[in-house]
């Protein structure tokens, strides 16, 4: 903002804050304060009756005021050389956002020697990449990272920032956040605007996933959110898009490169997540223990897809944390959901309304799973999977004779 404030001349008597209508001003000890949510209205300056607020003369003289902050930003998120797939997703909804506030949408791309990864970032959806390269970025650290984007935001200002809620995210964000003094939801499930104030409307779940929360950020900017990765759909590429790729050069102070990476090791992984396959067979109260979690395993290695649970199945140690879907686990969308013994819990189909098939086997035909289920079955799910076992077993043994003739 470029609304000062006279120290001298203010006495603190509030009339600035009755008159501010974005409610950007606070008397902190006596004095007014201006905090960025202000856009230069010059309301407060034209109401002070003590001629203790000021702004530029061009400003003053009637000039439309700049728009302190604009545009929806993605914080893209890659590991050597690899874009993560939320940085599309997010993407996707930003330009949702952006189209409905009229603004652009940019992408922030920190690391090094991933330029290349510009191109795919417009392709998505991005109008602008702002990149920055060095050979400090080359392994994600939170010091120079943190910095990198900061003194970007600090020189562009966005009103909205995107982030996905990983573990980068979830470390990055609100360092971010702290260093900018604004407000951060984390783990979103949902996004929206308010087209009177533009306010993000952030909405995650509270008290355990038993309600949800929306809340906005009306006095600080920019407005930040954590986004769970499988929340939204990205935009199928566009190779016609084309934008702009900004360059950008970020000095690091000392204290940013205290943490030293010694050594990179990628953790064996046991196929590509829960959020990353196209069939996903999950497991509920009523799968009964690890024995039925070892049949549902079958199926899937058949299926060549994943294994998943709700959060009565990871509470009881049936399946990890890491495979827990719902309001309090991952937001997937496979191609085919296949829940046995899940009831349907709203907290539960809140993380996987968006699969494109979904196969329900329940023994009780009141489960709730069968109002979002594309397809039901009332009966015990070991059976089920055992003729789907039997039937696949058939189906391929019939392929391979085909194929040798």
């Amino acid at each position: 903002m470029t609304v000062t404030v006279e120290r001298s001349a203010c006495t603190g008597c509030g009339v600035c804050v009755e008159a501010c209508p974005f409610e950007a001003i606070e008397i902190v000890h006596g004095i007014a304060w201006i905090s960025p949510a202000c856009t230069d209205c010059s309301a407060c300056v034209e109401k002070c009756p003590e001629g203790a607020l000021s702004q530029p003369a061009d400003q003053v003289q009637g000039e439309k005021p700049r728009a302190r902050w604009e545009g929806v930003w993605v914080l893209a998120e890659q590991r050597h050389g690899n874009l993560a797939r939320v940085s599309r997703e997010l993407l996707a909804e930003g330009r949702r956002l952006a189209d409905e506030l009229q603004v652009q949408v940019a992408a922030v791309l920190v690391g090094d020697q991933v330029a290349d990864l510009a191109q795919d970032l417009l392709w998505s959806g991005a109008d602008t990449v702002y990149l920055v390269e060095d050979e400090a970025l080359a392994n994600y650290r939170t010091g120079p990272y943190a910095t990198a984007c900061t003194r970007l935001i600090e020189k562009y200002r966005p009103e909205i920032i995107l982030v996905g809620a990983t573990h980068l995210g979830r470390d990055l964000a609100p360092r971010i956040a702290a260093r900018l003094g604004t407000g951060l939801t984390a783990d979103c499930t949902a996004l929206d605007l308010d087209p009177e104030t533009r306010l993000l409307l952030q909405t995650r779940p509270a008290f355990g996933g038993n309600l949800m929360a929306t809340i906005t950020c009306p006095n600080h900017r920019p407005q930040m959110a954590t986004v769970r990765p499988g929340t939204f759909t990205p935009a199928t590429p566009d190779p016609k898009r084309t934008g702009r790729v900004v360059r950008e050069e970020v000095e690091f102070a000392p204290s940013d490169l205290v943490l030293q990476v010694v050594q990179y090791v990628r953790k064996p992984s046991q196929g590509g997540g829960i959020e990353n396959t196209e069939f996903l067979v999950a497991g509920g109260r009523g799968v009964g223990g690890r024995e039925g979690f070892a049949l549902l395993q079958e199926l899937a290695d058949a299926l060549g897809g994943e294994v998943a649970g709700s959060r009565a199945a990871v509470e009881a140690g049936w399946v990890s944390k890491e495979r827990q879907v719902g309001q309090t686990g991952k937001t997937v969308r496979p191609r085919l959901y296949l829940a046995c013994g899940i009831s349907g819990a709203i907290q539960h189909v809140a993380g996987m309304q968006g699969s494109e098939w979904v196969v329900a086997v329940n023994k009780n035909p009141e489960a709730p799973i069968f109002q979002v289920a594309d397809f039901g079955i009332v009966g015990d799910y070991r059976l089920v999977v055992k003729e789907l076992l039997e039937a696949l077993q058939e189906s391929n043994t019939a392929y391979r004779k085909r194929s040798t003739g």
